[in-house]
């Protein structure tokens, strides 16, 4: 049978009162009655309700995560962030995958606040009007990680997507290149579309380079998404001499497909990522990438939440984290 409060009162000989502020940390308790208490509770082995203990504080102490993929190297530092703060904080984190899809977002927000979460940390490729009308209305705050909300409703932990790009494709100018193709994931993602691509358009156009179509791709995601664009590209009239490719796996399918192609990396052509996971560093040249700092936006995220939930004054809802460029061997 389950130990109940009850159990544990009776056989301590102590009000249910006293166990609760026990449990709870609360000093108003004497340190023999404490230690009396302590030890009926190991003997009996009790653990607190939490969903009991929540109907009476109107708190559950825990917070939601909503994430694409957790099997996703990308999204598993992510969420490390979040766990590691939301642990030093005392909450439980209750983790669902979305697949990027728009109506499992939105019933997972509905199972959400259906377990009574305190709040929300999600990651969304796009905020659609059906999605900021659910979290506008939301009981719990929500923050975003690494997601962009364009109407500065909610709050999010980002970095300067645009210019982090900009720096990136200039520097692949400045070493010599002109054609520089630019490799995506989706343009349905906010991101994608509207910062990154920005970035590399700002830096071809500041430096008098023609756009050109034929070297804009989206929607690659995979390894061999990645050589099928280079195989692509190294095939036309005027190939590209340096990839500016928006995640490291289809990266090193560029770098890849290249040596297949007896081209030696960075001579021939040169390749930038943009996230520096751990493969970056697997792959041989170690490969220059943007470094999107997803453990410290999970962190961070994490943190912005807990000050939201308590109340704490905030400055800015809108954080934008600093990133850097880790230069290696892919590049000149």
């Amino acid at each position: 049978m389950t130990v109940t409060i009850y159990d544990v009162a009776r056989e301590a000989n102590v009000s249910m009162a006293t166990v609760s502020r026990v449990v709870n940390g609360n000093p108003n308790v004497k340190p023999s009655t404490r230690k009396k208490v302590l030890e009926v509770i190991e003997r009996l082995e009790y653990r607190p309700n939490a969903v009991a203990r929540g109907l009476a504080s109107k708190k559950t102490t825990t917070v939601g995560v909503i994430i694409p993929d957790i099997s996703n190297i990308f999204y598993a530092e992510l969420a490390r962030g979040i766990e590691d703060v939301a642990t030093m904080y005392r909450y439980n984190i209750i983790l669902s995958n979305s697949d990027l899809n728009e109506e499992k977002e939105l019933t997972l927000l509905d199972n959400m606040y259906g377990k009574q979460v305190d709040g929300i940390v999600m990651m969304t490729e796009r905020v659609t009007d059906p999605l900021a009308d659910k979290m506008g209305h939301s009981p719990v705050p929500i923050v975003l990680a690494g997601s962009i909300d364009e109407s500065n409703h909610l709050p999010s932990v980002n970095i300067d997507y645009t210019e982090a790009t900009y720096e990136a494709v200039k520097q692949l100018i400045e070493n010599g290149n002109e054609r520089i193709a630019f490799i995506s994931g989706s343009f349905n993602a906010t991101i994608n579309k509207k910062y990154k691509y920005q970035g590399y358009v700002k830096a071809l156009e500041e430096a008098g380079i023609p756009i050109d179509e034929a070297l804009i791709f989206d929607d690659v995601l995979t390894y061999d998404q990645g050589m099928k664009v280079y195989n692509h590209v190294s095939k036309l009239a005027q190939p590209a001499t340096a990839y500016f490719v928006g995640s490291d796996e289809p990266a090193i399918g560029v770098i890849h497909a290249a040596q297949d192609d007896e081209k030696i990396v960075p001579i021939d052509i040169e390749v930038c990522s943009f996230e520096n996971s751990k493969l970056a560093r697997m792959v041989r040249p170690q490969l220059s990438s943007v470094v999107l700092p997803l453990y410290d936006i999970g962190a961070v995220s994490m943190r912005l939440l807990t000050k939201i939930m308590n109340k704490e004054d905030i400055e800015d809802k809108q954080v934008m984290l600093p990133y850097r460029m880790e230069s290696r061997n892919s590049t000149r």
